[in-house]
């Protein structure tokens, strides 16, 4: 089988000719080729100025001796590559079973509650050069592992000792495959710019990089390092925090055209029905947020996110 066979037909042009059309471009003003380096946890010797100062200023930090087991992140990669791998049409089916925890995506990384892709109302006909799986932990069998303690700590040290803003069951992993192109492809864009619907996001990437973030209005690569994370903010925290913290604009645009990109991120939410007060926005549930966010992807083409939610800003649904 040509490895172009396991990607989706809209990918397999880019992958074989270079030719952009249909995909999402990146505006030329925003383009910039600077590295930067984001501030670093040691989750072994957690120093909690250092850490406001990351959340407060960038939304975004490395977090090294993270606790999670390096052979478990090895194992998972090869099995979602392996996953990923298998022909376009197989995968279809595949993740379609009936009951299956699993769900198969391509194109955009804006899902439904299902897992489903959602129709992008203006830009619909645009075509991020992304596909993976999502997988909502509350569709899998409860584990007991002792493995999960480290995860489990982890999470404790972002809930804010809040029971209704961080929850298991509300999240989910995402598998993401960023297909190679010719070096002819331009600046065609893996992930389009965004922040994070959660309260925060835990990346493992490869070593490709592409992850790009917003600071101080230019753009910046951020390099892989590797046996680390990567924690970022999303909207959810910066709710919950007063706006003390960011949830930090950031894109997938891979340097190196001709390798492909893989990562693994595990995105936590509040209790979907549990209200959200804030003094910069009117009070919400995740729940009434998702809704929001959705609405706005499907009949405007891009999300929105809390500035529906500010009190001058009157909810469209």
């Amino acid at each position: 089988m040509s490895i172009t066979e396991s990607y989706p037909p809209a990918f397999r042009r880019v992958i074989n000719d270079g030719a952009p059309s249909g995909t999402a471009e990146i505006e030329s003003v925003l383009v910039q080729d600077k590295d930067i380096d984001i501030p670093v946890i040691d989750f072994e010797c957690l120093d909690k100025d250092i850490l406001t100062e990351a959340c407060r200023e960038w939304g975004i930090f490395r977090l090294k001796n993270h606790g999670v087991p390096l052979p478990l992140m090895s194992q998972l990669q090869e099995i979602s590559e392996s996953l990923l791998s298998l022909p376009f049409e197989n995968k279809q089916k595949l993740f379609a079973a009936v009951n299956s925890p699993m769900s198969y995506f391509w194109g955009t990384p804006a899902l439904n509650r299902s897992g489903d892709a959602l129709k992008r109302g203006a830009q619909a006909s645009n075509v991020s050069m992304v596909e993976g799986f999502n997988v909502p932990l509350s569709k899998l069998p409860a584990s007991t592992s002792c493995d999960d303690d480290a995860q489990h700590s982890e999470l404790e040290s972002f809930s804010h000792q809040r029971s209704g803003y961080l929850l298991e069951s509300t999240g989910l992993i995402r598998v993401y495959r960023y297909p190679p192109s010719d070096k002819t492809a331009g600046e065609v864009l893996g992930m389009e710019v965004h922040t994070d619907s959660s309260v925060i996001s835990i990346l493992k990437e490869d070593e490709t990089g592409g992850l790009e973030i917003m600071k101080d209005e230019e753009w910046f690569r951020v390099k892989p390092v590797a046996d680390t994370l990567i924690v970022n903010l999303g909207d959810m925290m910066q709710a919950i925090s007063d706006n003390e913290y960011k949830s930090v604009e950031h894109r997938v645009k891979k340097k190196d055209m001709t390798t492909k990109r893989h990562s693994v991120c595990y995105f936590v939410f509040p209790q979907r029905d549990y209200v959200i007060k804030s003094s910069n926005y009117k009070p919400f549930t995740y729940s009434e947020f998702e809704a929001q966010v959705q609405a706005d992807v499907q009949s405007l083409g891009t999300k929105i996110g809390l500035l529906r939610f500010t009190p001058e800003s009157p909810l469209f649904l």
